[in-house]
């Protein structure tokens, strides 16, 4: 005891107090996060580089075989690193309690690695530099304001993970996706560190008068009562955000998640400002965040649907329970294939929202207008006025709409919806010569704009594409309903036959008749495609670096990720995943 005041007099003798050293701890935090940033932001501005100079240089080059070749190094970075799973190959398939119930996805190894590493960085600034072996009153007391510090400064890059309007999706070039997870091990983080302020206050204060002593102190001190709110509500977020909970009541779950984190955040407020504590400045760019976003959000809505009579939408009702909505915006919006948007459905489901990929865009209102760009530059350059989306119907607001829609006369729904975007379209294939586009059901809608963007690049030669294949499969042939007016516009568009392979594989077809191949350019088989297989025939004639996109069930992201893996020392390929997960 004694050696742990002489150490304490030491300390204040030098300057340097407990205080200060948690103000270090926080500062370092976030310099880690802004180093990670910029080693990403210089990894992004790489990448693009080369994309555009690949872009450029192959315009002209058909064959593009310096760009087919691979470099082994980063092959192995690839197919060890970033393109790895944890384990041998699932990543994106949910593990399923039943059909309603599944308990999240595995991340990738480098996802893995980051966030054992941050986890680890934060556990070991919470205990650096505590005296445990000297005094445990000043060790809990230490702890306490470590860990809640910290906590603290965890909640900034927290809410900004959160948001739609994320700045740091476009500057950093990181999916939604992947900060969701991010967002839900922040938040886990966020919520441990609480729990540990918490307990740590109950064990010094046990110390001294028991523990029955320290609960009572908890609710008869207004500013530590507070504190427990905030504490009971980070747990709560935790189990409420637990992927079971998220997919079993999605309706109601955003609605508590926000409640609890609002209850989170007052409780915190309170805790930090009856106590004067230095701690407060961290918070306080944490409910700027919050009200910006939700401000930016509103105002996508308003500008995008007010005006010019609003929004007009038509559901139709189609084979295999699906629903295909046109939105004519009420604002003309620029398109870039790989949008996804949020609709709200008034009379559907009241005020919640929902992503769904954007299939296709155009001016014209009626989706079987003759107005249709043949070129690249026409595509990119015409300011839409329709987005249109295919929605499977699953359970909730989905069911219901396939419902209402199948209820109409002919199927033909007319209502009111609100479109929150288009968010995404980061990922650009105009540079790669070789494109490989997999989709499984309704996620052809990610792949049908880059299609059409591909098809009239090459007609134009805007694009490096010099093949492109679209591999769909579906469960039934009365599937191809959902996108058959898009598919016939791109089929009919100039020198589609020279660039363009559809292979559409049907998996349960009800018998060999269903199965038929238009041509030698649109071709149809029964049962499941070997991606491996399909890959390795598309790399015997390569041209350039492949891009390979999968958007679909988790089970054939995952084999388009393995086969994709499997191939990188046979040539330059990239994988690209588009998912999105709650």
């Amino acid at each position: 005891m004694a050696e742990g005041k002489e150490a304490a007099g030491e300390g204040q003798a030098t300057g340097w107090t407990p205080e200060m050293e948690n103000e270090s701890m926080s500062n370092y935090l976030l310099i880690i996060c802004g180093a990670v940033s910029v080693a990403l932001i210089i990894w992004r501005v790489t990448t693009s580089i080369q994309r555009y100079v690949r872009h450029v240089s192959s315009l002209t080059n058909d064959t593009q075989r310096y760009f087919a070749n691979p470099s082994s190094k980063f092959s192995w970075i690839k197919k060890n690193l970033l393109y790895s799973p944890m384990f041998r190959k699932r990543h994106n398939r949910e593990f399923q309690i039943s059909s309603a119930i599944n308990v999240g996805t595995l991340p990738t190894r480098f996802q893995f690695l980051f966030l054992v590493g941050y986890v680890a960085t934060n556990v070991a600034f919470c205990v650096v530099n505590i005296p445990f072996a000297e005094s445990f009153e000043d060790a809990a007391k230490q702890l306490r304001n470590r860990s809640g510090t910290l906590a603290t400064v965890n909640m900034i890059p927290l809410f900004v993970m959160a948001g739609r309007n994320n700045p740091l999706i476009g500057l950093l070039g990181i999916s939604f996706d992947t900060f969701n997870l991010l967002h839900r091990w922040f938040g886990r983080i966020v919520a441990l560190e609480a729990v540990c302020h918490t307990v740590a206050f109950w064990a010094g204060s046990a110390a001294t008068s028991g523990w029955a002593g320290a609960f009572q102190t908890t609710f008869k001190v207004e500013y530590m009562m507070w504190g427990f709110v905030a504490t009971a509500a980070f747990v709560a977020l935790c189990f409420q955000a637990s992927s079971i909970s998220r997919h079993a009541f999605y309706e109601s779950f955003k609605i508590m998640h926000i409640a609890l984190a609002a209850l989170a955040i007052v409780g915190l407020w309170y805790h930090l400002d009856l106590k004067k504590l230095e701690a407060l400045k961290w918070l306080v760019p944490v409910v700027p965040i919050w009200i910006i976003e939700r401000f930016l959000r509103f105002a996508r809505v308003a500008y995008h649907n007010i005006g010019s009579g609003g929004t007009k939408t038509l559901v139709e009702a189609l084979p295999g329970n699906a629903v295909r909505v046109t939105v004519n915006m009420a604002r003309p919006w620029t398109f870039r294939p790989g949008q996804h948007a949020y609709l709200y459905m008034p009379t559907i489901s009241f005020w919640q929202s929902h992503p769904f990929s954007v299939a296709w865009s155009e001016e014209a209102q009626s989706m079987t207008s003759d107005k249709l760009a043949m070129n690249r530059q026409d595509v990119l350059a015409m300011r839409k006025t329709s987005m249109s989306f295919v929605i499977r119907a699953r359970t909730g607001m989905t069911n219901t709409l396939y419902n209402r829609a199948a209820a109409c006369p002919e199927g033909r729904l007319v209502t009111r919806c609100l479109v929150e975007g288009p968010y995404g379209g980061e990922h650009r294939l105009d540079s790669y010569g070789t494109v490989m586009l997999f989709a499984g059901g309704v996620g052809i809608t990610h792949a049908v704009p880059h299609v059409r963007d591909l098809v009239a690049g090459f007609a134009n030669g805007t694009v490096a594409a010099r093949k492109v294949v679209l591999v769909w499969i579906i469960q039934s042939p009365e599937h191809l309903e959902w996108i058959r007016p898009w598919m016939t516009e791109i089929l009919s568009m100039d020198r589609r036959r020279e660039v363009l392979r559809v292979m559409l594989f049907v998996s349960r077809p009800r018998s060999t008749k269903e199965i038929h191949s238009p041509s030698s350019t649109v071709q149809m088989f029964p049962g499941r495609p070997n991606i491996d297989t399909l890959m390795g025939m598309e790399m015997e004639n390569q041209v350039g670096m492949m891009g390979v996109t999968v958007c679909g069930p988790g089970a054939l992201s995952d084999e388009v990720r393995q086969a994709a893996r499997a191939k990188q020392y046979d040539g330059s390929v990239e994988f690209i995943e588009e998912a999105f997960s709650w």
